[in-house]
């Protein structure tokens, strides 16, 4: 079942490949009635488009999704909701040769060595970014409802390569075409962006994620901790390589006493803490505080520069120069996904509330 999450009241199915005729999602479990705003869909799906920038790849793909069942004029009626978004821009010829010369640090390899070579090796196949467009359609929805509910699921880019955003988070992130809060940063990271595309060669980043709204009391300790169950979505995201609440793994280097939030009464009267280095989340459980994750994602592994690798079918090295088309970076991208994936989690604690 490894293209289908199970949450504890929802489940979501990915299928297709980079370069099928559609990818598409099938989300069971919704309840019916909830409202879907297509304008408001589609433009977040634009967020994670392809080709739409110089920082990103040149296939472009419009994104629209169709839906198959589950939605009666503008609202989920119960049954499970699928959507389809077609391939409309593929250049299949330019992976023939990545079955016996796989790419340094891609799936290829792996792929090989789990399905004895029948794998769909054009654009990546079921291991593509290009899976994250479904979960979009899929997380996009929910997050339409967590806002109803007063539930704002936020992210930004707070690094690109050695370029650091240490601005405070602002809510019109997600209007900015680049995702980073402060304009000199955003500057800066582009500009990174372009020079390691000129040179063929690619960055990754750091996303961070601000969940505020959400409310106290809900997750569970140990296996089912709201941690674990958001870790295990957004490992999903391709290229996530590492995930941190909180302090994250600054907390290693703080005494105690630095780390622990202490508690006070804000000034609505209610509990609150007057740090948030636990990121909003103790013993697996929310406390009503902002929950807070980051998430690193390495450098797009398909660039320009030659690579070594070794033929599959001689066992021999041989150099490999990659065709098609690829982000230079994919964290910009990757910041609506994460909004995503964080979506469905979130909804799935509050419908077993």
């Amino acid at each position: 079942m490894s293209s289908t999450w199970i949450g504890n009241t929802l489940r979501l199915s990915l299928f297709g490949q980079s370069h099928s005729a559609a990818v598409g999602m099938t989300l069971d479990g919704l309840p019916a009635g909830l409202a879907v705003d297509a304008e408001r869909l589609q433009a977040f799906l634009n967020r994670r488009a392809p080709g739409r920038n110089a920082w990103s790849t040149a296939r472009r793909e419009e994104d629209v999704p169709e839906f198959l069942c589950g939605l009666k004029d503008g609202f989920t009626c119960g049954a499970p909701l699928t959507a389809i978004i077609r391939n409309n821009n593929t250049r299949s010829q330019d992976y023939v040769n990545l079955k016996t010369l796989p790419r340094p640090g891609h799936a290829d390899y792996a792929a090989n060595l789990r399905y004895q070579g029948f794998q769909d090796a054009s654009g990546g196949g079921h291991f593509s970014g290009r899976l994250t467009a479904p979960l979009c359609v899929a997380g996009g929805i929910l997050l339409q409802e967590l806002q109803r509910r007063g539930v704002s699921v936020m992210a930004r880019i707070v690094q690109i390569g050695s370029v650091r955003d240490d601005s405070a988070f602002s809510g019109s992130v997600s209007e900015k075409t680049f995702p980073a809060s402060d304009d000199e940063a955003d500057a800066r990271m582009q500009e990174a962006i372009l020079r390691a595309k000129e040179e063929g060669d690619s960055l990754g980043g750091i996303i961070e994620c601000v969940i505020t709204g959400f409310p106290g009391g809900l997750g569970s300790p140990i296996f089912d901790g709201i941690e674990s169950r958001l870790a295990q979505m957004l490992f999903a995201i391709p290229a996530v390589k590492g995930i941190e609440f909180g302090a994250g793994f600054r907390a290693a280097s703080l005494k105690g006493s630095e780390n622990n939030d202490p508690f006070c009464v804000n000034a609505e009267g209610k509990i609150a803490t007057v740090s948030n280095n636990a990121g909003g989340l103790l013993g697996g459980i929310s406390i009503g505080t902002p929950i807070v994750f980051r998430l690193a994602v390495k450098p797009t592994p398909s660039i320009a520069k030659a690579q070594q690798s070794v033929n599959l079918e001689t066992l021999q090295p041989e150099t490999l120069r990659i065709q098609g088309r690829h982000d230079p970076c994919i964290v910009p991208r990757a910041v609506p996904v994460a909004e995503a994936a964080a979506a469905l989690v979130l909804f799935d604690l509050l419908l077993e509330g």
